[in-house]
């Protein structure tokens, strides 16, 4: 039995049973999965995939026993891998954050900069995603950590915790009718068209919701996946504006007046996610804390030897 031919196995469930695309992700022949897949068969003594001719159809009873112990060796070997880095090169090596353009933009540039300066030798990339992208590549190992306001916590094979809580806020040009509309209200709102985010980010489905329960069908005129881009056609007058109070710079937001909405929306949780039984690093746990200084290394090793979200704001 060798680990490459239960990352071939892994690797075709991910794919959804489709072994060119396993082959093409992990770089090899489909010729060659199919093989090892029948040699690791052989060698067990037991069928792991269901077939068709030569196409695999499903998992067998068996074959899910074995592909939830093959995940899990998997992940020892890079938990092997990464404790033995740390410490053969100290403070050294590579890490991979993932977080919503709002978290990214707003809420982690100083987090950044403080981690970069304590931590020089490591390198620090940042990939930027829906979050369900965001959760789909810490639960793959492309991203080591992940923060997100949506999806997260929808994944079993994430350890999540509650970073802070935030609210939305209603952009809107400088002289517009609404300003005068005090207090803010959802009816208000409904008769001017809307600019906001995609269905999939940053609390949109609170605004939904918050719409949903008085009646009423709000106007969204525009959905954006960032909140640069929905101040800058609430600028050229296009709708007003519904953002993460997050994303509210008074400094650079020239021409456009923030209105308070936490009392029309729900509050909203950011999360932040590692995979479940990942070996965490000194400087993981490090760029953690600069994030959410409650998120100490002993609250983050409890949720990781609990299972599941211990801590609560």
């Amino acid at each position: 039995m060798k680990l490459q031919q239960l990352r071939y196995i892994v690797e075709i469930q991910r794919q959804g049973l489709n072994v060119s695309e396993a082959a093409e992700t992990l770089y090899t022949s489909q010729p060659g999965i199919s093989k090892q897949v029948k040699l690791l068969e052989d060698e067990l003594g037991i069928a792991i995939f269901e077939r068709s001719g030569k196409r695999f159809t499903g998992v067998t009873a068996p074959g899910k026993v074995v592909l939830s112990i093959a995940e899990r060796i998997l992940r020892e070997a890079e938990n092997l891998k990464r404790a033995s880095a740390e410490f053969a090169m100290g403070d050294t090596g590579r890490l991979v954050l993932a977080a919503t353009h709002t978290q990214a933009r707003y809420a982690l540039p100083v987090v950044v900069r403080d981690f970069v300066a304590q931590h020089p030798a490591v390198k620090l990339e940042m990939h930027q995603g829906s979050p369900t992208q965001i959760a789909e590549w810490v639960v793959a190992g492309e991203a080591d950590i992940g923060i997100a306001t949506e999806a997260l916590d929808q994944y079993p094979e994430l350890i999540t915790l509650p970073v802070r809580q935030w609210t939305h806020s209603v952009i809107a040009p400088d002289g517009h009718p609404i300003l005068k509309s005090q207090p803010l209200s959802l009816n208000e709102l409904a008769r001017w068209p809307l600019i906001t985010y995609d269905t999939a980010f940053t609390g949109r489905s609170r605004i939904n919701r918050a719409f949903e329960r008085i009646g009423t069908q709000p106007n969204i005129a525009l959905t954006a996946l960032d909140a640069d881009v929905i101040k800058t056609y609430v600028s050229l007058g296009l709708g007003l504006g519904i953002i993460s109070a997050l994303a509210v710079d008074p400094q650079r937001d020239s021409g456009l007046v923030a209105l308070d909405a936490g009392h029309l929306f729900e509050s909203n949780t950011t999360r932040l996610a590692v995979r479940r039984g990942t070996y965490l690093r000194r400087y993981d746990y490090d760029l953690i804390t600069l994030f959410a200084p409650h998120l100490s290394k002993r609250v983050v090793d409890m949720a990781m030897q609990g299972g599941g979200e211990e801590y609560q704001l």
